[in-house]
């Protein structure tokens, strides 16, 4: 079953695309033919089903065999600049914000993770298999009872016992849980109060998961709630780099930066959506497009994402040493304010856009009730709006609201 949307925005190969600035054009050469390899596959393998995907909550594994020979894991890691990095979760994420929620989870945690702190011995055993999603990874650090809070209130366990550690706990909404091969799950060592990184097979005995029900967002994406009754983990599966709970910030700085691209990618989609439909629909004898009010909006979303675009191209440089020539202080605070910042100016564009489709911007068949949709979750996770407002608003006055 495909999705039958009447108004595709690619219907429109004369008007201007909404890279309205042309931020594309800082790519290499070879960057742009592999984000135009990217465009190719998205529009034949997942814009004709993604609404069918989300509507079933069925996450296609058959996808990712084709996913993984684009080679696109890690980019930097590749030597690809940090800005094709961001365009490519913005791309997929105009195509299909759970698959790129799904990449994202695996790529920029689970494989990352591998990269920063793995052992020798982990990168040799795990990390061409992840690259290649031969072997497919989650990030378990939520908890049922703990979201932002979880670095002072973690309340999963992690106690050594000779050759192997044991695991008590609970953790939510991990993403790919379901189906995960593989972990990083993050834990509490009592004894010390130390934070601990586990490469935890999701396999082990005493490990369960259960399929979190009745989404309104992301409904492709496999999330979890996962119990841990006395895991034996191997203590060959402790992450060797993992000193503290600051080295899951590096992780997590990264991670947000690439959910405000998210914040991106869903701008655009909405932009590709409401355009089209504008143009295309007919109203009082007339395209939408001709009333001033559409105009209006349609404005107004392009200079949200727009505005989202350059934010973000900016702080991925930061993150990346790019232009200053290396690491530059404040930047959990830089990429709090990236994403809050976005996600803030995607709410009102995909607002902006359900509007502009009346009636049909609330059925899935024409994407936008979709994109609407998942908006809420780029809205909340990798930090609320207000905690990362916050996080931002501690660093420029010297005065914590959070404790």
């Amino acid at each position: 079953m495909t999705e039958t949307n009447p108004f595709p925005a690619e219907a429109l190969p004369d008007l201007p695309d909404a890279d309205f600035y042309a931020f594309e054009d800082l790519l290499s050469d070879p960057e742009k033919d592999k984000l135009a390899q990217l465009r190719r596959f998205l529009a034949a393998e997942v814009l004709p089903h993604a609404g069918t995907w989300w509507n079933e909550a069925r996450f296609p594994a058959e996808l990712l065999p084709k996913l993984a020979e684009l080679d696109l894991s890690t980019p930097v890691q590749q030597g690809h600049s940090p800005l094709f990095a961001g365009l490519v979760i913005a791309e997929m994420t105009r195509a299909d914000t759970s698959l790129a929620t799904f990449f994202m989870v695996h790529h920029d945690l689970f494989v990352e993770a591998l990269h920063a702190f793995g052992s020798e011995e982990q990168k040799a055993r795990l990390l061409e298999d992840a690259r290649a999603l031969r072997i497919t990874g989650a990030f378990a650090l939520t908890e049922p009872e703990h979201g932002s809070d979880v670095a002072g209130g973690m309340a999963t366990t992690a106690v050594r016992d000779g050759d192997t550690w044991v695991l008590n706990g609970a953790k939510r909404w991990i993403g790919n849980g379901t189906f995960c091969d593989y972990m990083v799950l993050w834990a509490l060592e009592p004894e010390t109060g130390r934070t601990r990184g586990f490469l935890l097979n999701a396999n082990l005995p005493g490990v369960t998961r259960t399929r979190i029900e009745n989404k309104t967002a992301l409904r492709t994406v496999q999330n979890a709630d996962i119990f841990l009754d006395n895991v034996r983990v191997p203590a060959a599966d402790l992450l060797a780099g993992v000193e503290s709970f600051d080295d899951t910030k590096q992780l997590l700085r990264g991670s947000r930066i690439m959910v405000g691209w998210q914040a991106v990618g869903a701008q655009l989609a909405a932009f590709d959506v409401a355009r089209a439909y504008a143009v295309e629909r007919l109203q009082f004898g007339r395209p939408l497009a001709s009333f001033q009010l559409i105009q209006q909006q349609l404005v107004q979303i392009l200079g949200n994402a727009v505005a989202s675009t350059g934010m973000l191209a900016r702080v991925t440089e930061l993150e990346h040493g790019g232009y200053a020539g290396g690491k530059v202080s404040g930047g959990m605070a830089r990429a709090a304010l990236a994403k809050s910042y976005a996600s803030a100016r995607m709410r009102e564009s995909v607002a902006l856009g359900r509007s502009i489709l009346g009636g049909n911007g609330i059925v899935t068949d024409y994407r936008m009730a979709k994109i609407f949709a998942d908006a809420e979750a780029i809205y909340t996770y990798e930090g609320t709006y207000e905690i990362n407002t916050l996080i931002v608003g501690r660093d420029v006055t010297g005065v914590s609201a959070l404790r």
